[in-house]
């Protein structure tokens, strides 16, 4: 990320720049307000450190100024100062500051600060990326009707349950299920890399077009696993990758791409498997009637220890009134299409899935 220092002092200025760069950010000084204002118009940065006292322009002018207009991006800004007291810290926070070093500065405390505001940062931009995403597959495949809405709302239900399990306290907390939530849409993002003869095939698939349909699993995790490289802060796009790859692997290992086996699988995938199927069953879709809840019960059931993990189903059977709820309020009509032949009656071993 790109950092902008404010500050007229040159050598605090090289000493600030130097500590910044081997954090590994790419720095750009101004030696006055009203230059650094004018960097800050150009939309290249959104870290912004500066000294509260300086020709021109004071770093509490230039959080007014920041704050006086509208922008496409947050801008995080830190301000320097040695002055004390509670009426500066209000001055500037009034003025639009984001938070507060004290000189004499000490650069492990000025790392911690400016991480914080990227965490800051990245939530802004990350549910508008999730959801664009998310919208982006389903644009391709119509017939899944408000399929996006009800997963993420399983998947939410489960990770609740799951939260209250000793075993699995110390790893799902309310951050966990939020970044489920959020993550889960994306599931199927690979599917914008299926050829259309394909994924709106209107009937079951050749062994072929089977295998082209599978890849969906590799292109959603390649690409999110890109982005996760790019932007190595951003855990949701770590738990984005995990769900894309693994949410067609099964518990016994037989499913893909990679055919992992229990607890191999990511937690939030294993999640995931349950909460597709669940949804494929329940819903219609061109190649299946809509199966009824019971139905999609004793499939879910027969599944468990195969295709499902154990404890998920356990969860799922603790909060199934919850998922006729979640089911029946998202309840979409979808467009006819009439399907080019019938699929045979699913068991578990065949199970659909999203």
């Amino acid at each position: 990320m790109h950092v902008l220092v404010v500050e007229d002092d040159c050598v605090s200025a090289e000493i600030l720049g130097s500590w910044l760069r081997h954090f590994g950010y790419e720095v750009t000084t101004a030696d006055n307000g009203r230059d650094a204002f004018e960097l800050v118009r150009t939309g290249r940065f959104r870290l912004v450190v500066s000294d509260w006292e300086m020709p021109g322009m004071s770093g509490v002018e230039i959080c007014r100024q920041i704050r006086g207009r509208s922008w496409g991006s947050y801008i995080y800004v830190i301000l320097v100062t040695s002055f004390e007291g509670v009426d500066n810290v209000v001055e500037g926070l009034n003025a639009g500051a984001d938070d507060f070093l004290t000189k004499p500065l000490q650069p492990e405390e000025l790392r911690m600060r400016l991480r914080a505001g990227e965490r800051i940062l990245s939530l802004e931009s990350r549910d508008i990326i999730i959801f664009a995403l998310a919208k982006l597959a389903e644009s391709r495949d119509p017939q899944t009707g408000a399929h996006l809405e009800r997963i993420r709302e399983y998947c939410r239900a489960l990770a609740e349950e799951l939260s209250h399990w000793d075993k699995f306290r110390d790893v799902i907390d309310g951050e966990y299920v939020q970044l489920l939530y959020l993550t889960s849409p994306l599931h199927d993002i690979g599917k914008v890399g299926i050829p259309d003869r394909v994924l709106l095939k209107p009937g079951r698939f050749t062994p072929e077009e089977f295998e082209v349909m599978k890849r969906h699993t590799i292109i959603g995790g390649e690409t999110l696993n890109a982005a996760t490289q790019a932007h190595q802060g951003a855990e949701f796009l770590r738990m984005a990758y995990d769900i894309a790859m693994t949410h067609h692997e099964r518990f016994d290992g037989s499913g893909y791409p990679r055919g992992l086996r229990g607890e191999e699988i990511p937690l939030c995938g294993r999640i995931l498997a349950l909460a597709d199927v669940y949804d494929a069953l329940t819903t219609e879709r061109v190649y299946k009637p809509r199966f009824e809840h019971e139905l999609a019960r004793r499939l879910i059931l027969e599944g468990r220890g195969q295709h499902f993990d154990p404890d998920i189903v356990e969860a799922f059977l603790r909060r199934e009134s919850d998922f006729i709820t979640i089911s029946q309020r998202f309840d979409v009509a979808l467009p006819a299409i009439e399907p080019a032949n019938s699929l045979a009656p699913a068991t578990p071993a065949n199970l659909p899935g999203g």
